[in-house]
């Protein structure tokens, strides 16, 4: 046990301080401190040492230069059984410091209000993680709380312990100090390479601070977490239903990516294994989701619905015929609330404050990761050229658009075909591209009644891809199923030879200037 005599409190966040204070008086436990703390901690009615005091120096430079002083750190880092350390320590007149309660500017916060940049500076805190680095390093002797979460940790520590605390509690606290200093400075080495927008420096500090724990992982016997980078809180809010699993997170953010790229108020999205299996974009939101489930209602089923717009009592009432693991919308109105609850593992979230942003991608492989910058282009508009002597209308450029910006978020290789801005048939994850045009094709003939796409004055069979054809089979097998234009990025060797094979069909052939893989 660490009998604690002196704490040494210096706090941005001044919330919950009584509650500590209160044990430390009860345990006659000597308090230094400084500045806003110093003035709170005398406002709250108990003693305490100002720091100049102490130290017998005055703050230097605007109140940078406070707590780095070899009496507060000689205080901290001294040895608790070091003869050596014990006879400088009284040679030099120091005392022993044995609880360091801290927590630091609050750096994130200020970037997330401001773009001034001598204010972003003034936020960087020195001080305080100094003193919790010296604290956790040295606490076989000496406590570090770096959090007000852990106040009540250390109230029942102390007097568990008649004002002293354990090694265990010591060594959990000093865990935690480490993590946060490390979170805190990766928030700062973050802030300037996005700032220059290195995004591959030589040193890549990844951080997370955790939401939650998931369900479970991939699999049940997997374990998993959800954690936001620096500190950025979900912007989906789940209304109901049992708790997430890793899988359903993957497949919300695979709806949420598409959904996010069609008109506002027309975008239905079903995903199952974070692969699009049917999406519309129509006006009618009834005709939408109809659409989107008529395109592969087999394998819509134990999948996820994404809708851009709010949710009412029809189109609750035909979802609830089918087993969705979750829905997500803009909303949802009171009956359509009432009729979605119905089924009580049903998860519903609220996407209304959904933003597609972010800057990279991580992938993990044992002990390496991969990096690279997000594809969160908006969509084509101008990306792309028309190569064919038969030109498209604007519905079905528009349609093309539609069908390519579902493509992208499709496993490689990948074939879509859209009728009428919906899906009709999806090709994905197949070794090579001529398999995964004979699974669209295939799923497309499954579809009863498919006349019914063609209710509005756009009714031709378009196709995309992920990635140039490489050869003219694709384009034959999909001309022979009725498709009339065709999207795919250019690149091959044989695009002169692919340009000549569609204009000798009759096909009107675009190509965009990207290519969209995805593994």
């Amino acid at each position: 046990m660490a009998k604690i005599k002196t704490a040494l409190i210096s706090v941005y966040d001044k919330d919950k301080l009584k509650s500590i204070l209160r044990v430390f008086q009860e345990y006659k436990i000597k308090i230094i401190s400084s500045g806003g703390t110093y003035k709170k901690i005398k406002e709250l009615g108990y003693q305490c040492i100002d720091l100049s005091e102490f130290t017998n120096y005055p703050e230097l430079l605007d109140g940078r230069v406070k707590t780095l002083h070899p009496k507060i750190h000689a205080g901290i880092l001294s040895k608790g059984n070091n003869i050596k350390h014990n006879r400088e320590m009284v040679k030099l007149g120091f005392q022993k410091i044995d609880l360091i309660i801290v927590n630091f500017y609050p750096f994130e916060q200020i970037i997330k209000r401001t773009n001034n940049f001598k204010k972003i500076i003034e936020n960087i805190d020195i001080g305080g993680p100094t003193l919790v680095r010296a604290s956790a390093k040295n606490h076989e002797r000496v406590t570090v709380i770096n959090s007000k979460n852990d106040y009540e940790d250390l109230v029942s520590e102390l007097k568990k312990n008649n004002g002293s605390t354990s090694l265990k509690f010591r060594r959990d606290m000093a865990e935690k100090a480490f993590l946060n200093t490390a979170f805190y400075d990766s928030a700062i080495s973050n802030y300037f390479t996005k700032l220059s927008k290195n995004y591959f420096p030589e040193k890549k500090i990844i951080s997370g601070e955790k939401i939650d724990d998931l369900r479970y992982g991939e699999n049940p016997h997997q374990r998993a977490a959800i954690y936001s980078y620096s500190g950025n809180i979900l912007d989906i809010a789940q209304l109901s239903g049992k708790k997430l699993s890793f899988n359903n997170f993957n497949d919300m953010y695979s709806a949420l990516s598409i959904s996010s790229l069609l008109p506002k108020n027309t975008g239905t999205v079903i995903v199952k294994h974070s692969n699009p299996c049917g999406v519309s974009a129509v006006k009618n939101k009834l005709e939408s989701f109809n659409l989107a489930f008529k395109c592969d209602p087999v394998s819509a089923f134990g999948g996820i619905v994404s809708c851009n717009f709010k949710i009412n009592e029809k189109i609750a009432t035909q979802i609830n015929k089918t087993f969705f693991e979750i829905i997500i919308a803009r909303g949802f109105d009171s009956k359509a609330m009432k009729i979605l609850k119905r089924k009580k593992n049903l998860r519903l979230i609220d996407s209304r404050n959904f933003k597609a942003n972010g800057v990279l991608d991580v992938k993990s492989n044992f002990n390496n990761f991969l990096l690279q910058t997000l594809d969160l282009d908006p969509s084509l508009s101008k990306d792309y050229k028309v190569v064919s002597k038969i030109k498209p209308s604007k519905d079905t450029l528009r349609n093309l658009i539609f069908a390519f910006n579902v493509c992208r978020f499709v496993k490689s290789n990948a074939i879509v075909l859209s009728k009428n801005f919906s899906t009709v048939g999806i090709g994905s994850g197949q070794p090579s591209r001529i398999d995964s045009c004979e699974l669209s094709i295939d799923k497309m003939n499954k579809i009863e009644n498919i006349e019914k796409f063609s209710k509005t004055r756009h009714s031709e069979l378009c196709a995309a891809s992920d990635a140039f054809f490489p050869f003219v089979d694709n384009l034959e097998k999909l001309s022979l199923a009725g498709v009339t234009a065709i999207i795919q990025p250019s690149g091959s060797i044989r695009d002169k030879e692919i340009i000549k094979f569609a204009n000798k069909l009759g096909l009107v052939l675009v190509f965009s200037k990207k290519r969209y893989f995805k593994h």
